[in-house]
């Protein structure tokens, strides 16, 4: 039984690093800020994720229930996409230019109709 929560926890560790050298490659291949942050937004949340259910696991075969790991998994879960998304709205909203290779500009209609109005 040990041997099989141990290869559980190990597999878990490996994604998790798998996502977090996924989220390293993203940030430095990847062009503009907007790809940058959907990178690391995605990547790394579900990297410290598996990370942190592994840690989860691992204790709680030792006989130690945090319920701290798991607020904090919830925690990461929900604020983490919510971050990325408002550095890439507060990136568009300054400026940052599209890269060259974007085809369409999902957001332009609708920042050009919030400052049409507020005019």
């Amino acid at each position: 039984m040990t041997a099989m929560i141990e290869t559980i926890v190990t597999v878990f560790v490996v994604i998790g690093v798998f996502f977090a050298v996924v989220s390293a490659i993203g940030i430095l291949r990847l062009k503009d800020v907007y790809s940058r942050a959907h990178a690391s937004g995605k990547s790394a949340t579900l990297g410290v994720i598996f990370i942190m259910l592994a840690v989860f696991i691992h204790f709680l075969t030792q006989g130690e229930m945090n319920a701290k790991i798991l607020l904090a998994i919830l925690f990461l879960f929900l604020t983490a996409p919510v971050a990325s998304l408002m550095v890439t709205r507060s990136a568009y909203r300054n400026g940052v230019k599209l890269d060259k290779n974007t085809i369409t500009d999902d957001l332009k209609e609708m920042y050009d109709t919030d400052q049409n109005q507020s005019n």
